[in-house]
């Protein structure tokens, strides 16, 4: 006897379970395929949310927890001058400040206008991006930094040089002014939700700029309970009667996201649960007429001394590995379907995270569960039946 048949010669009720099955293979399969479909429909819609939640995360960039503050609707400047910010790096305590400077600019090849890019003004720009090519000098006072997106659109790398026009404003008067400069870096792609998205900017030192003025300075904090108490006072210290600043915390940003995507994606599981609903009930339409086709064998076992429970633990039993084998198809099946999905949407088919790897042991689990409580009635009208009346047939 091998040891599979010392296991199971150890669960007799299992044992003939097992035998029940195989004897009636095609009822058995039909019954396994629905409940491998309602796992399926579970671990791979829950998975598969999952994974499009992070590939919609990469996309939107990494929303940490920064406040953006700005000038507000009540700012007679329309923009934040130089005490503001020292201003907001009192208010903001320990936490990093980066003011940032904006205008837009042309581009000119050839002497005459390519196209046109955001300028920003930046003095510390490891502060806010990554660079792709080349690298940002320590003591970063000349050069420019330019956008991937930029990069591609006119042929350009760390060494070669870019012109660059805007308008500036000298004694009262808009003036034209060109300049040429040679690109230190190229930054690496963000996502659409980067602070300062640079794709299709230029980063200059804040000395390229005029004015001392900014449009906005971003505030770096630790968390995001840290960057909500730093919000809060600025609004305080700003914002009386009127709106002098507005403050965009990003925190807040993030947690809206992955609430929404969690309530799309349970709302989606549940729609794949109605699948183990219809499996349950076709589990209980198999054990019916499993416990009908079987009527003389259980009135047989009853009269030879079987209880009403060991009738009701055998049909449960099957009731039970029909579920179990149809999970663990579904969950290998899941995995799978989950890999050719992470592979499309992030690029790494075994990229499975605790959270989808939740959804498919919970589907599995699931369909166990169901096929037992759709096992239950099946047993109970089998072991009611007086054996006498199940012997006649």
């Amino acid at each position: 006897m091998t040891p599979l048949e010392r296991l199971w010669g150890s669960f007799p009720a299992f044992l003939m379970a097992r035998r029940n099955v195989v004897r009636a293979k095609t009822r058995s399969a039909l019954a396994v395929a629905v409940i491998l479909i309602g796992v399926v429909a579970i671990g791979a819609i829950g998975a598969g949310g999952v994974a499009f939640q992070e590939s919609q995360f990469e996309t939107l960039g990494t929303i940490g927890a920064d406040v953006q503050v700005f000038a507000g609707e009540d700012n007679e400047n329309g923009y934040l001058t130089a005490t503001d910010a020292g201003t907001i790096d009192r208010v903001s305590g320990t936490a990093e400040i980066v003011p940032l400077k904006q205008e837009n600019a042309d581009v000119i090849e050839d002497g005459s206008t390519a196209g046109s890019a955001t300028l920003y003004g930046v003095d510390e720009p490891t502060e806010l991006y990554e660079v792709d090519e080349g690298s940002i000098p320590a003591n970063w006072r000349n050069g420019v930094l330019v956008g991937s997106t930029l990069a591609d659109r006119y042929d350009l790398r760390p060494g070669s040089k870019v012109t660059l026009s805007r308008t500036t404003i000298e004694d009262g008067e808009a003036v034209r002014r060109t300049d040429e400069y040679r690109v230190k870096a190229v930054l690496a792609q963000a996502g659409q939700a980067d602070i300062a998205n640079p794709n299709e900017a230029f980063v200059l030192p804040t000395r390229e700029f005029d004015d001392d003025v900014f449009a906005q300075v971003i505030v770096r904090a630790d968390d995001a309970t840290t960057a909500n108490e730093t919000a809060m006072a600025i609004k305080r210290t700003f914002n009386g009667r009127r709106q002098l600043v507005g403050v965009f915390e990003r925190g807040d940003v993030a947690e809206q996201i992955d609430e929404a995507f969690r309530l799309i994606n349970l709302f989606l599981v549940g729609i794949g649960a109605i699948s183990l609903v219809v499996a349950g009930v076709s589990i209980a339409n198999v054990m019916l007429m499993a416990a009908i086709e079987r009527r003389e064998e259980i009135g047989v076992l009853r009269a030879v001394g079987y209880e009403k429970v060991d009738i009701v633990r055998i049909m449960l039993a099957e009731a039970t590995l029909l579920g179990a084998i149809g999970s663990l198809l579904g969950g290998a099946v899941t995995l799978a379907i989950v890999a050719v999905i992470n592979d499309a949407l992030l690029g790494a088919p075994f990229a499975y995270s605790a959270a989808a790897l939740q959804y498919v042991v919970g589907g599995m689990v699931f369909g166990v569960v169901a096929s037992l409580l759709a096992g239950i009635y099946p047993a109970w009208r089998a072991a009611r039946e007086r054996p006498v009346e199940a012997l006649r047939g």
